[in-house]
């Protein structure tokens, strides 16, 4: 069985909300623990490029924000599921969220 790490990162606005729903598509599972998750504050940079819709921020212009990362588990089975769930509760137009495979000797 393979184990993901889950990396996400969102407004502050959204940070519980995006926990929910990972906890909720069974994300957040270690041994005998649930809804476990780490979540700090990171700085983004981006610029939207034309025909893009940002969340926040202008076309074309460099934006730079704070935001909280989200870092959680899930087994590889429940990654499609989680993926689905965090897309949904996320406020950007292209999220970025990230599966890591973990080494688990």
């Amino acid at each position: 069985m393979t184990r993901l790490k889950i990396e996400t990162s969102v407004p502050e606005s959204h940070a519980q909300a995006v926990i929910e729903t990972l906890h909720a598509a069974g994300a957040g599972r270690v041994g005998d623990y649930a809804r476990c998750s780490s979540v700090w504050k990171v700085t983004r940079t981006w610029q939207a490029l034309p025909g893009a819709r940002p969340y926040d921020g202008e076309v074309g212009a460099v934006q730079h924000s704070e935001e909280c990362r989200i870092e959680s588990v899930c087994d590889e089975a429940q990654a499609a599921a989680v993926l689905r769930a965090v897309r949904e509760a996320h406020p950007y137009e292209e999220a970025v969220i990230h599966f890591l495979p973990l080494y688990e000797p």
